[in-house]
């Protein structure tokens, strides 16, 4: 089957029995797929204009819980339907899954058919549309970082998520013996993806037990968060093909080094690359210069986008390759913001702050948002850090979810780039996140303080 995917592929490939399953699915607040199986015969008669869903589904938390507070849906709404509208354009095979393809949709309002505003497809979809009437093309990339554990996930939960044994027992940064022994799901990742129409470019072993990274190739924006949120649901679900768990939690244990999803991202025009100069010394553009210098401003703005709950900000640690401080250097790993490819044409800057927990709809399109504002702004870049920029006293990435709530609710440059409804939703997102964990005794507490308080 080709890894891409027309209408008329679909109903040839049906018509022949090599397809039974479609998947119709959107992501959600958390980056996950949700969605229908549809049977294919019936999807192609016509489900294929559109479905439905509940409203809900794009006001849970991680735990599929409808907390109130919302203003999109709630109780006293009734939670009513969203329209799931397919977008044919992402049609593809799901090789890992017998007979099954899968379509990412559109959330649309039931009654306007326009995008449901906090829908994170149709949030990244306005940005990188700020930006095509700017005449600039958003060029990103991620990676996927992630842990594979010896057990399953049911094992895992039913044992309480206790006694968490990493798939291997040393640091295994691009280590190829200790990776060989986790190619029984590596390579079949590496593969189905590609199949599956994903630029797959490599995976390697992560500075940590167990740990892994998966990179694809630099594209489209829009295609870029739909290439993340497709690989981080096939790296679960082919991990639990092999009877193993692959966590995306940024920091699952105080001891370890946490998970991150770095962003590298430029701009490009007419098929040039907007941020290269080869006049300026590290062969920076004026407008890549007041983009970075953008991202910097607004960092504390948009860090919930890339670090949405508790554990999130447990990662933030010095000496851990995981950033600290609102700060650019030049290839230069201590930093949040990395300038890549100095002097050459796929110049860029990687953004080192979001960890492997992030939606990256809205991570991107926050990045994007604060990028288009330091153009708008005309804001000057300074220059960049040398050293450990762990130490200095250059501004803080916001250290917790209370703190990056705060700057999301009042953020000015976020409410005129997505509007006050999407801000406010999202910030009843962190609130709920919060106040779940604050009503939570930890183990931690109950060990410390048991006889000794």
């Amino acid at each position: 089957m080709s890894p891409t995917l027309s209408f008329d592929d679909l109903k040839s490939h049906v018509a022949a029995g090599d397809v039974d399953t479609v998947l119709v699915c959107f992501v959600d607040m958390q980056g996950r797929l949700m969605g229908k199986r549809f049977h294919a015969g019936h999807f192609v008669a016509g489900a294929w204009e559109e479905t439905h869903c509940c409203n809900y589904l794009l006001a849970t938390d991680l735990e599929m819980g409808t907390p109130d507070g919302y203003v999109s849906t709630g109780w006293a709404r009734g939670y009513g339907d969203y329209v799931m509208k397919p977008d044919l354009d992402t049609l593809r095979p799901v090789p890992w899954l017998d007979g099954t393809v899968l379509v990412l949709c559109d959330v649309l309002d039931h009654h306007t058919h326009e995008d449901v505003p906090h829908s994170p497809r149709a949030i990244l979809k306005r940005q990188v549309a700020r930006l095509a009437e700017m005449g600039f093309d958003a060029m990103c990339a991620t990676e996927l970082e992630f842990f594979l554990f010896e057990k399953s996930f049911d094992e895992i939960r039913k044992a309480g998520f206790r006694d968490l044994a990493p798939i291997s027992g040393y640091n295994e940064d691009y280590h190829i013996l200790q990776t060989t022994k986790e190619e029984h799901v590596m390579r079949p990742i590496r593969n189905h993806l590609w199949n599956a129409g994903l630029p797959i470019e490599n995976s390697k072993g992560e500075a940590e037990c167990g740990q892994e990274e998966l990179n694809i190739k630099y594209a489209p924006a829009l295609e870029t968060a739909a290439y993340h949120s497709i690989a981080k649901h096939a790296v679960k679900e082919i991990a639990w093909q092999q009877g193993h768990a692959a966590s995306f939690l940024p920091k699952w244990h105080h001891d370890r080094v946490g998970s991150s999803s770095h962003v590298h991202q430029s701009l490009w025009k007419d098929g040039n690359p907007a941020f290269a100069d080869a006049d300026d010394k590290l062969g920076m553009s004026a407008l890549m210069k007041n983009y970075m210098a953008g991202l910097l401003k607004y960092a504390p703005d948009y860090t919930y986008f890339m670090a949405p709950y508790i554990n999130s900000y447990k990662r933030f640690m010095k000496g851990t390759f995981a950033p600290t401080r609102i700060i650019w250097s030049v290839d230069n790993r201590t930093a949040g913001f990395r300038l890549c490819g100095e002097g050459t044409k796929a110049i860029r800057v990687e953004c080192r702050i979001p960890g492997s927990d992030m939606n990256p709809y809205l991570a991107i399109a926050g990045m994007l948002a604060a990028g288009i504002a330091g153009i708008e702004e005309g804001l000057e870049l300074q220059p960049p850090t040398v050293g450990d920029v762990y130490q200095g006293d250059t501004g803080m990435i916001p250290g917790n979810l209370h703190t990056a709530r705060d700057a999301l609710y009042g953020s000015t440059m976020l409410r005129a780039a997505m509007g006050d409804e999407v801000v406010d939703h999202y910030s009843r997102a962190a609130e709920v996140e919060i106040e779940e964990f604050e009503r939570v005794v930890t183990d931690w507490e109950i060990a410390r303080g048991f006889e000794r308080a």
